[in-house]
């Protein structure tokens, strides 16, 4: 028994040439390089859609804890979640919301006037919730 090597059944067109055993990856890269423009434009939109910059720290405990998100602009505007939300109905909408949590994360933009906050600490207070503020860590030397 004999086997055709390179005759007209097994080539790569009529020539006999051996089949082509690459891949194009272009379309690959093409593709790979769209997805990362895109997610780099919509990275830092995606954590809240709320523009705060918290106070940096040297040392940020990490949590994994679920908690609600109270947001405080530095314009003074106050967020629960993506939602505005007025200061005197803010502790009793956490209660109505999340019933079973006894703390909130409060992500005050640096800016804030200390009054603003404290104002926001009052009424967590009132209905019982710790607040933990949210810092970011501060990159510089020790």
């Amino acid at each position: 028994m004999a086997i055709g090597v390179g005759g007209m059944g097994g080539g790569r067109g009529r020539r006999g040439m051996p089949a082509m055993a690459e891949i194009n990856v272009t379309p690959f890269v093409d593709v790979a390089l769209v997805l990362l423009i895109i997610f780099m434009i919509t990275a830092h939109v995606m954590e809240y859609g709320i523009e705060i910059a918290v106070p940096k720290t040297k040392t940020v405990e990490s949590t994994p804890k679920d908690l609600p998100v109270i947001g405080l602009s530095k314009t003074g505007d106050l967020y629960l979640g993506n939602e505005t939300i007025n200061i005197n109905t803010l502790g009793a909408e956490i209660r109505r919301r999340y019933p079973d949590k006894d703390s909130a994360f409060v992500r005050a933009d640096g800016q804030v006037k200390y009054d603003v906050l404290a104002q926001v600490l009052v009424q967590l207070q009132s209905v019982k919730i710790n607040p933990v503020l949210v810092t970011q860590p501060d990159g510089g030397s020790k």
